[in-house]
C-alpha cells in the first residue's frame, strides 16, 4: 500500500513523520512523494497561529477530492489542542493527538480492518515522560532522507504559558531524551556517515530541568561524539541561557555560533502582556554575552507585532530595539487570536490594516540589517559544509554561522555534498555570499 505524508510546523514534527515514515516502511507500505493514487494519507499538523488550522483543514480537504477513497489520518497539535473542531472534519477517517501520535501505525491497521472512524486524543499530565519513537536511532539513513545534516529531538513541551501560545496545550509539560539515549543516537548517527546533527526541541533551552540538567549537557554529550564535526541548536528561548550556560558551550569546539533566539517584542510592556520572563534589557545582555563569547556568531529571532494593546509608542519602541540588535535574520508575523490562551479574553485592539503595516515595516527592517549582517562577513574565511548543487552553476553550503555561501561550479559532474572546504567570502549576492575554496 502506498503512504503520502503532508507535514506542517517545526522540525520537531519533521523529525515525527521521519520517524513515522520508516515504521511504514518497515510494515510493508511504499512512501510516496505525491498524493495521486495514495492509499493512506497523513496530516500532521501544527496549530500554532489560526493561519496554520486553515493550512491544515485545507489540505486535508484537498487530498479527500483528489484521493476519495484514501485513508485520511490527521494528527498532531491541532487534534490535540482543538479536538471539537478537528472532529467535525468529516473527511478524515483516523485522528490522534501529539501524545499518541507515534501509534498511527497500528490505528492505520485497525481502520483498513474495521472501516470504523477512530478519534484517539489523550491527555498530558505532568507525570509524562519524553517518548522515544520506534526506530529513532535510524530513521535518517533511508532513501527517503535527503539531509546531510541529521536533526534529533532532545526535548517536548513547555511550561512557559505565554498569553498568546496554544503550545503548551498542543504539547503537555517539559519532559526531556534521557542523556543515555541521547548518547546512543548520536553514536548510531556519526556511524551513518553524518558530520552534523541539529538538536531539536518544542522548548529547547528547558532540556533536561526533570533530570537536573541543562542544554549545555546534551550538547557536550554530542561534542564527545567520534565523527560529529558540527553541532547546531533549534529554536531557543531566553530563558535558562545564562552566562554560566554560555560558558560552558563556548567550551564545546563543535558547537556552530549560530543562534535563534526567540524575541516576540522589543517593547517591555509588550512582554510583560505576553507573559514574557525577560525584558529587552536582559535580552540584550544575553546577545552581548553571545557575541563576546562567539565573535562571528550569527543571532536570528521571531518577532510579532501588533499584540493586543500594543500602541504605535510600543511598536516604534520594538523596532529600535530590533535595529539595535543587529540580528542576521528576523521572521515577523502579525499576531492573531488564538482561542484558549489567556490572551484571546483581551480586546484585539490593532486592526489587520495596521498590522499588515506593521509587519511590512518590521520586515523591511529585517532586510536591511539582514544584508548588513552579509556584508559583515566578506573578507572572512570559515569552513562550509556543502550540501547541494544548483544545476550545473552553484555549490551550495553553509558556514558554522549558517551563513549560505555558493561557490561556482567548475566541473559540472563533480559534487562537493558533505564534504568540508574553507571558503573565502568574497562578495554579497541578494540573501547569500558568493565566495571562493581556499583549503
Amino acid at each position: 500500500m502506498r503512504i503520502y505524508f503532508v507535514t506542517f510546523g517545526c522540525k520537531v514534527n519533521s523529525y515525527e513523520t521521519d520517524n513515522l515514515r520508516l515504521r511504514f516502511t518497515e510494515e510493508g507500505f511504499d512512501v510516496v512523494n505525491e498524493p495521486d493514487g495514495a492509499d493512506v494519507c497523513v496530516v500532521n499538523t501544527c496549530t500554532v497561529t489560526s493561519m496554520s488550522d486553515r493550512k491544515n483543514r485545507h489540505a486535508v480537504r484537498s487530498l479527500r477530492k483528489k484521493n476519495p477513497d484514501a485513508v485520511i489520518a490527521v494528527i498532531g497539535c491541532f487534534p490535540q489542542a482543538f479536538a471539537e473542531e478537528v472532529e467535525k472534519i468529516a473527511e478524515a477517517d483516523i485522528i490522534l493527538g501529539t501524545k499518541n501520535k507515534s501509534e498511527l501505525p497500528a490505528y492505520v491497521r485497525e481502520f483498513l480492518s474495521e472501516r470504523k472512524r477512530i478519534v484517539r486524543i489523550e491527555s498530558y499530565s505532568t507525570r509524562d515522560e519524553f517518548v522515544t519513537m520506534k526506530n529513532d536511532f535510524s530513521w535518517q539513513d533511508k532513501p527517503f532522507s535527503t539531509h546531510t545534516r541529521a536533526f534529533v529531538k532532545i526535548q517536548d513541551g513547555c511550561n512557559q504559558f505565554c498569553s498568546y501560545c496554544i503550545i503548551p496545550y498542543a504539547r503537555g509539560r517539559i519532559r526531556s531524551k534521557p542523556i543515555d539515549e541521547l548518547k546512543d543516537e548520536v553514536t548510531r548517527l556519526s556511524a551513518d556517515g553524518y558530520k552534523e546533527i541539529v538538536l531539536v526541541g518544542i522548548n529547547l533551552s528547558f532540556y533536561g530541568a526533570e533530570f537536573g540538567l541543562t542544554l549545555a549537557d546534551a550538547v557536550e554529550i554530542c561534542e564527545k561524539t567520534v565523527g560529529i564535526e558540527r553541532i547546531r541548536l533549534g529554536s531557543l528561548e531566553p530563558e535558562r541561557m545564562d552566562d554560566d550556560a554560555i560558558a560552558r558551550l563556548r567550551r564545546c569546539k563543535k558547537l556552530c555560533p549560530q543562534f535563534h533566539l526567540s524575541l516576540q517584542s522589543g517593547c517591555e510592556r509588550t512582554l510583560k502582556a505576553m507573559n514574557r520572563h525577560y525584558t529587552p534589557d536582559e535580552y540584550y545582555h544575553l546577545l552581548r554575552r553571545l557575541r563576546e563569547e562567539f565573535p562571528d556568531c550569527a543571532i536570528t529571532t521571531d518577532v510579532m507585532v501588533g499584540f493586543s494593546g500594543e500602541t504605535e509608542e510600543d511598536f516604534r519602541d520594538s523596532l529600535a530595539f530590533v535595529e539595535k540588535c543587529g540580528f542576521a535574520r528576523i521572521h515577523v508575523f502579525p499576531y492573531s487570536v488564538r482561542k484558549g490562551t489567556k490572551a484571546a479574553e483581551l480586546p484585539d485592539r490593532v486592526s489587520p490594516d495596521e498590522k499588515n503595516r506593521r509587519a511590512a515595516e518590521m520586515a523591511a527592517l529585517g532586510e536591511k540589517i539582514s544584508h548588513e549582517f552579509l556584508i559583515s562577513q566578506v573578507g572572512k574565511v570559515f569552513p562550509v559544509l556543502f550540501e547541494r548543487e544548483n544545476c550545473t552553476y552553484f555549490h551550495h553550503g553553509y558556514a558554522p554561522n549558517y551563513t549560505l555561501v555558493k561557490i561556482p561550479r567548475e566541473n559540472p559532474s563533480k559534487s562537493l555534498r558533505g564534504e568540508i572546504f574553507y571558503v573565502k567570502i568574497n562578495e554579497v549576492c541578494g540573501d547569500f555570499c558568493l565566495g571562493e575554496i581556499i583549503g
